[in-house]
């Protein structure tokens, strides 16, 4: 069996089943009969099925909303954000799945033949969900690879192992007759089951060390892969940045969540003339801010144990190699909660700034010009905020850094910006496979499917070649 415990309280939150071969088989078995239902009532009864089931959660979302807050930890505020978002995204991806994977003519080529392209479901998808954001990371895949026509075998994180049942149990209560969602429970041999299983496509989130792991698993049965890639990012701070929106942002970026949003804020790079009163700043509003277990907390515990750890030795590291503590320390860890920590002038190579960031800690760092900003970014994919009032200039700075999100005068937030983008039209492709129709409609002047190609012909289509490109 597997426990899920409440990490404020240590209390039993449920016990759920670690699921072995045999039944993972006879799940995804149930998923390629429900598969072929799915797929043959086309985008109008997807739609009316998912929108059905939109407003099932919605009607849930109390019950949703104290599970999360049970399993990972989370301020019922923030379990409630989640939820919501997730609703909206399920609502979003049942209304605009046929305008993104329907098809549509793509136009002419040449002159005798046009095009169109559709999307087709895939089979059965499987989702490997995170513990951060159980509800709202889940959702992103889970509802675009069901309105792009997939079933779905979805493995919650063992941590969050309760909201992962009730989404499923949600579904089961509306079509209990036509598995199209399905759970299975249980630890890392469930999921490497699940990667092994031969699907038609595997969905990951989660932490590098994961990535590297669930690639391996795939690789063997040739198994197509989702990856989101969970790494928080870093702020610039330009000369001109209104400071106390710059201040806020870092804080909440950082902090939110204890720390836990894989779109979080790692470091803030600071132009050297704002450097101390922006650090100023940052320190009043963190000093502010109490983790608990209360409704006014500003965030929770440590949702995976072992994070404590990690964060004490990055901590530690950043202070043995010169870093300043200047909110908090090593004693601000006190377990499952870690009190905000700032720390300043961290070297580059510390593993507060190599490793993977979880927890409440936030890196304020000082650069002479936004080129050494530049420099400190480069090769590390970070996600950026940047902070300025001159926006024109943002888009020209934001091309030399190594990272596929910028966003200007705000802190990312998951779901909207960085990873876990919700509302995203390539989500709906990633898990459909395009097909392209073409069709003859009059004779090709140089006929391409055939042997009967006359001389003249050949010599009208060489000249037209040369008029149009001018050879």
């Amino acid at each position: 069996m597997l426990t899920s415990y409440d990490p404020r309280t240590g209390e039993v939150v449920g016990d759920y089943a670690i699921m072995g071969a045999g039944e993972l088989t006879r799940t995804v078995r149930a998923a390629h009969a429900a598969e072929q239902w799915w797929a043959a009532i086309g985008f109008d009864g997807r739609k009316r099925w998912m929108l059905d089931w939109k407003r099932s959660v919605a009607r849930g979302t109390r019950e949703l909303v104290d599970l999360i807050s049970a399993e990972t930890g989370k301020p019922r505020l923030d379990a409630a954000i989640e939820v919501t978002a997730a609703v909206e995204q399920l609502n979003w991806a049942a209304r605009h799945a046929e305008r993104t994977l329907g098809r549509r003519t793509s136009g002419r080529f040449r002159r005798s033949r046009t095009a169109s392209v559709g999307y087709l479901p895939l089979g059965v998808v499987g989702i490997l969900g995170p513990w951060h954001n159980p509800v709202l990371s889940s959702m992103n895949a889970i509802a675009c690879a069901m309105a792009a026509g997939n079933t779905v075998v979805f493995k919650p994180s063992e941590l969050t192992p309760g909201v992962g049942a009730w989404l499923a149990d949600s579904w089961s209560r509306l079509a209990p007759n036509q598995p199209v969602l399905q759970v299975v429970t249980g630890d890392g041999s469930t999921a490497a089951a699940l990667c092994k299983a031969r699907l038609d496509k595997i969905s990951y989130t989660g932490t590098p060390a994961g990535v590297r792991e669930v690639t391996a698993l795939c690789a063997q049965s040739s198994t197509p892969l989702l990856l989101e890639q969970g790494a928080r990012g870093a702020m610039v701070v330009q000369v001109d940045a209104r400071l106390d929106d710059a201040a806020a942002a870092a804080v909440f970026g950082a902090m939110a969540n204890a720390g836990q949003n894989p779109a979080g804020i790692q470091v803030a790079y600071v132009a050297e003339s704002v450097y101390e009163p922006f650090l100023e700043l940052v320190v009043a509003q963190a000093k502010r801010l109490r983790p608990g277990a209360e409704r006014r907390a500003a965030y929770g515990p440590m949702t995976l144990e072992s994070q404590t750890d990690v964060v004490r030795r990055h901590v530690r590291d950043a202070l043995s190699r010169g870093g300043k503590a200047v909110v908090g320390g090593l004693d601000s860890i006190r377990e499952p909660y870690i009190e905000p920590i700032v720390l300043a002038e961290v070297p580059e190579v510390s593993l507060a700034l190599t490793g993977d960031a979880v927890g409440p800690v936030l890196v304020v760092n000082r650069v002479a010009s936004m080129d050494e900003a530049v420099e400190r970014l480069k090769g590390r994919g970070l996600s950026t905020a940047v902070f300025t009032r001159d926006v024109r200039s943002v888009p020209e700075f934001a091309e030399r850094l190594d990272t596929a999100v910028v966003t200007v005068n705000s802190a990312p937030v998951y779901g909207t910006d960085g990873p876990g983008r919700t509302r995203d039209e390539n989500l709906l492709r990633a898990f459909a496979r395009p097909l392209t129709i073409t069709e003859k409609h009059r004779h090709d002047p140089v006929e391409q499917s055939t042997f009967e190609r006359h001389p003249q012909h050949l010599r009208l289509a060489r000249m037209a070649f040369r008029l149009r490109h001018r050879v």
